[in-house]
This record gives C-alpha cells, sequence and structure tokens, in this order.
C-alpha cells in the first residue's frame, strides 16, 4: 500500500532527493518518497497483494479505483547493457521504470516481496526494461491525486496486455520470522504520534527533520516515528532473510531507531554511502558495523527474529512472456 510522491527528475537534485529511499508510514502505511532502488538492495512495495480471482483474471482486470485514468501511451525497451542499478519512480503524469528485471516489476505492481512470487520463468529474474507509462495531459491532474495501490493497479493492464501475463492466488505455508521483543524488553525511543488525516510533509523540511519515515540501506536502517509493522516490512525486504517478516512484537504506536548490521552483501557501496550522506547521516564504519542482523537487531533495538511457518497469500504466475519492445 504504497504512494511515491512526485520526485524531482534525474538533474542536479537526485543525489539530494531521487535517490533517498525514504517511506512514510502513514499513507495507508507506506510513502516511499523519491525512490531510487537497485537490484538486490531494496524491492519497493508494501501491504497487501491487489486481489484478483482467477474468473477475472481472464480478462484486462480494471483498475482498483472506478474511473481511473488509463495510461495513453506505453513504452518498453530493452536496458542497456551497462545499466547497473534499478530506477522506479512515479511523476505527476507517468509511472517510470528504468534498468527493472521484470521480477522486480511484479513484486512492485503486487506489493510483495520475492517468496510471494511463485512459478515465474528464469528471464523474469534478467530480463531487463525501461518502461515509461504516461497519460494524456488532461488525465495528468487525476493521477496526481491516486494513492499508491491505485497507480499499481494501473500496471496490472500494461502487464496483461504487453507481457501476456496470467497468474492466480493460492494461499500456502511458508516459512517466515516473527519479529519479536528479546528478554530485557525493546530499546526503542517513543516517536511521533500519528499524523492527521490527508498529512503530507513540507516540501521544505530537510531530510533530517522529516518525521514518519525510515531509510534504509544494506546495514543499516534508520527511522523516525515508525511503527514496527514497518520495520517488519522492512526487514522481509532484505534478500539475506530470504523470508518474510511479521510483526508479532506487540508494540503498538510510533518508535525512532538506528539499526546497524554488516551486509551479507553489498554490491554498491559506493550508492550506500550517497544514500546516507544524502540523508544527513554518518557514513563512517562505528562499533556496530561486523553485527550479524540478528545479534543487531537483539543488543541495539531489543528485538528477535523467530522462525515460523504460517499461511501466506501469493501470487502464482501462470503465464507471462517477454514483451514486444516499442
Amino acid at each position: 500500500m504504497a504512494q511515491i510522491s512526485q520526485p524531482v527528475g534525474l538533474d542536479q537534485d537526485f543525489r539530494k532527493s531521487a535517490s533517498r529511499i525514504t517511506t512514510n508510514a502513514f499513507d495507508h502505511r507506506a510513502l516511499i518518497r523519491a525512490a531510487a532502488v537497485l537490484v538486490g538492495l531494496l524491492t519497493i512495495g508494501f501491504g497487501g497483494v491487489l486481489a484478483q480471482s482467477p474468473a477475472e483474471n481472464a480478462r484486462t482486470p480494471e483498475p482498483h479505483r472506478p474511473g481511473a485514468p488509463q495510461f495513453d501511451v506505453v513504452s518498453i525497451k530493452p536496458s542497456a547493457p551497462n545499466q547497473d542499478g534499478t530506477l522506479f519512480q512515479y511523476f505527476p503524469d507517468r509511472t517510470s521504470f528504468r534498468g527493472a528485471a521484470v521480477r522486480m516489476v511484479l513484486q512492485t505492481v503486487f506489493g510483495v516481496d520475492d517468496d510471494h512470487i511463485i512459478g515465474a520463468p528464469s528471464w523474469v529474474n534478467t530480463n531487463r526494461y525501461d518502461i515509461e507509462a504516461k497519460v494524456s495531459p488532461e488525465d495528468a491532474p487525476r493521477l496526481d491525486k491516486l494513492n499508491g495501490d491505485e497507480r499499481r493497479a494501473m500496471l496490472i493492464p500494461l502487464l496483461t496486455e504487453r507481457f501476456h501475463l496470467k497468474y492466480h492466488h493460492e494461499m500456502r505455508e511458508q516459512s517466515m520470522y516473527a519479529l519479536t521483543i528479546a528478554k530485557g524488553g525493546p530499546r526503542l525511543t517513543r516517536g511521533e504520534p500519528d499524523p492527521p488525516p490527508g498529512w503530507k510533509p513540507s516540501k521544505d523540511t530537510p531530510p533530517q527533520q522529516e518525521h514518519y519515515k525510515i531509510v534504509t540501506v544494506p546495514g543499516h536502517i534508520d527511522a523516525d516515528s515508525i511503527p514496527m509493522g514497518v520495520l517488519a516490512d522492512q526487514l522481509s525486504r532484505l534478500h539475506a532473510l530470504g523470508r518474510s517478516v511479521v510483526d508479532k512484537t506487540g508494540l503498538t504506536g510510533n518508535y525512532n531507531f538506528s539499526l546497524k548490521w554488516t551486509a551479507d552483501n553489498d554490491p554498491f557501496p559506493g550508492l550506500r554511502r550517497m544514500l546516507r550522506e544524502a540523508d544527513g547521516l554518518d557514513s563512517r564504519p562505528t562499533d556496530d558495523a561486523g553485527l550479524p542482523l540478528f545479534t543487531a537487531l537483539r543488543e541495539q533495538l531489543g528485538l528477535n527474529l523467530e522462525p515460523l511457518k504460517g499461511q501466506g497469500d501469493v501470487i502464482v504466475i501462470d503465464h507471462i512472456d517477454p514483451p514486444s519492445p516499442n
């Protein structure tokens, strides 16, 4: 249930705005602002899967919101072979992917992590595309008012029409982790209370002073006024865990915290430094670097990850084809 606010273009402000992975948890629990995501770093998309029955999947699905605008022009082209990053952005008049593997597009559209997409062919992991989906000028004001769920729903017809996607839902038993309170209790600081309905951060607010955000890069999660469910969401998207994380702490309200550990796989150390500096985070090593994630959670936040078996709603890919580029 993510909404991405209007980012700046890839200009001189990219370092300060478009490169920050920032999640605000209070527009349907997650607002990703100006999100730039690299392959293997973080998967965008929070909240529930957009529901569609197998019978409904036989036809092109309608947008989640009746009367929502339709994409007027869609461009799909293979990414440049030397492009090593993935950028996903919402603009007032369009949705854009750059260098995106099709699996990442599926995860984004359905708002799930990797282990909730089953049966996709291997090429979805390697074939990468630049996708521009744009509405007509008269529809741009309506598009800009949609929330994240509604904007993601608009991408389902794109997948069914251009990729011939067919899918269905299944409930399957999955290995998960439960986020629980460790012995000795949580080590968290209370954050700001929930903002009023319709709240949005001021564009003039410096990143260091923003509330209701969580910045996630390999080896570091920094949060301001975030509920535990959003932390579980972020942990679910760490590829090193390989499992979904479910909040079982019982903690209510919002918290401030900083979690630092040694990332098992950090293919973009330069980007991590850039992201941290853009948000005013200290990029120098600390005594906490060198801790495994499980240990860092327990010692720094007073939380545990415990193995758990549970039923999860997964997306089963029945059919998908490479698109015809245009």
